[in-house]
């Protein structure tokens, strides 16, 4: 059990529930394999994705502990963010459509960083992959693990809820009623000892408001509705946001033959951009005519409006008054170490954090999680936690960061992953992914345009190499 200060406490369910089903059963020393099955803590997984899929894998990976999990899948198939579907908008059925892949995208990261620890891509692919190829990765990580039987496809969660009980001990025990309904509108309601968010977040578009927006006159869409260039051809699209999505859906468009005026709020790019990309200040409103008009007062005219403005946190299922947090546009808090309401340390938020290696610090979380669930991470009391997270986040707006940007770690990213494998016990994320991870950030600043023709080798725990 680890000794790290911030991980001390009384809270142990799974070896709670134990000992209450003793008492109340007054079983032999030689228990039934049904007694001993109820023993196992029951975990529910919203989402089929890159994290919901790792939440399993680990899961099924500790049977003395957990009973196979149950995942909660809304569309047809694993892999959520990577699973492109050319439709928009809404199935038949009236429920979104939650893809926000786009047609041509490449990964911006080298699988050699993007990879989950103990699951290698295959070798042989470029670094830079297409996300046919890490929807292939996914399906096959589902399949290497046996995640599949225990995932329910097409089925919604509708609602979830904490129960709270007090034991013979006066202990507070929470158990999560789960409700969900299949594609034929069924609904059942299950009882779990942890449940863990894995549903993502992006899906649910972010649009910033602009003045006169009902004036304009061409057509107004959110990255999350792109697929493809070719439409766009001989179109002038402001682009409104320069990071990652912004940037390579704007030069996606100017290749097709459209012009672009990349609309942001920051001083101008210093990157390289193609002819054709013509950066301006953020925009201000539309006009009456449908003009638009920029913060530097300068006007333009454009056939579409494209917002690049990333996307909202979205549970529809959680009552967050109840669970002591406050869910807006950019913000979910209180998250003890980014993952846990502090009033209900058994729900689990993974990969909320934004600007980060995805899957290694998906494994890392999912780890840790089930450390605090087994009792080999023992946590802080709920005022400690809270007050922590307090704390936390008071420095970062000290030190400038904007209320909405909290969630975002970057740098912070290594030394958290490593402080999560520290208490837990599992391995350190090698050396290796970070080194590699940051060259290819400097990589982007350099050449936007082609920087994913490099191809990359890991040498050792340390090194990698640039294979052209």
């Amino acid at each position: 059990m680890t000794s790290d200060p911030w991980v001390r406490s009384f809270w142990r369910p799974g070896k709670l529930a134990a000992q209450m089903e003793r008492r109340e059963l007054k079983v032999s020393p030689a228990p039934p394999s049904d007694w001993v099955n109820r023993m196992l803590q029951r975990v529910a997984v919203v989402g089929a994705g890159a994290a919901g899929l790792c939440a399993a894998r680990h899961i099924l990976s500790r049977p003395g502990n957990f009973a196979p999990p149950v995942v909660f899948e809304l569309t047809g198939n694993v892999g959520r963010t990577w699973s492109y579907e050319e439709r928009v908008g809404s199935y038949s059925n009236g429920r979104p459509v939650l893809s926000s892949m786009y047609r041509d995208l490449r990964t911006n990261l080298p699988k050699e960083v993007m990879m989950f620890p103990d699951f290698p891509f295959d070798p042989e692919l470029s670094s830079f992959l297409s996300h046919q190829e890490v929807q292939r990765y996914l399906e096959r990580y589902c399949d290497s693990f046996q995640i599949g039987p225990h995932i329910r496809f097409n089925t919604a969660v509708e609602n979830i809820t904490p129960v709270s009980m007090t034991t013979v001990s006066r202990e507070r025990m929470v158990t999560w009623e789960v409700t969900s309904s299949d594609s034929l509108g069924h609904q059942k309601t299950e009882t779990f000892d942890a449940v863990f968010i894995c549903s993502g977040h992006y899906s649910d578009p972010h649009i910033p408001h602009i003045p006169g927006i009902q004036n304009f006159k061409g057509k107004v869409l959110h990255s999350h509705s792109y697929r493809f260039a070719e439409p766009f051809s001989g179109q002038t699209v402001v682009v409104l946001g320069a990071k990652s999505s912004g940037l390579d859906i704007s030069m996606e468009l100017v290749k097709a033959g459209a012009k672009v005026i990349l609309s942001h709020r920051h001083p101008p790019l210093t990157v390289p951009l193609p002819p054709g990309i013509q950066q301006s200040s953020s925009v201000a409103a539309v006009e009456a005519n449908g003009s638009i008009r920029l913060q530097d007062s300068s006007v333009c005219q454009a056939d579409v409006l494209m917002f690049c403005t990333g996307y909202n946190f979205s549970y529809p299922f959680l009552d967050s008054a109840q669970l002591g947090m406050e869910i807006q546009d950019h913000v979910v808090s209180p998250l003890y170490r980014y993952m846990m309401p502090p009033s209900f340390p058994s729900m689990f938020f993974i990969g909320i954090c934004k600007i980060i290696c995805p899957f290694p610090h998906f494994n890392c979380q999912v780890q840790f999680a089930l450390a605090v669930l087994d009792g080999s991470v023992i946590l802080p009391p709920q005022e400690q936690m809270e007050e922590e997270v307090r704390r936390e986040q008071q420095k970062k707006l000290e030190q400038g960061v904007q209320q909405h940007h909290l969630l975002k770690m970057d740098q912070d990213q290594w030394e958290y992953c490593d402080a999560l494998a520290g208490s837990a016990g599992f391995p350190l994320l090698l050396p290796v992914v970070r080194s590699l991870y940051e060259e290819v950030w400097r990589q982007r600043q350099i050449h936007p345009e082609n920087y994913r023709e490099l191809n990359y080798r890991l040498v050792s725990a340390t090194q990698w190499e640039l294979l052209n």
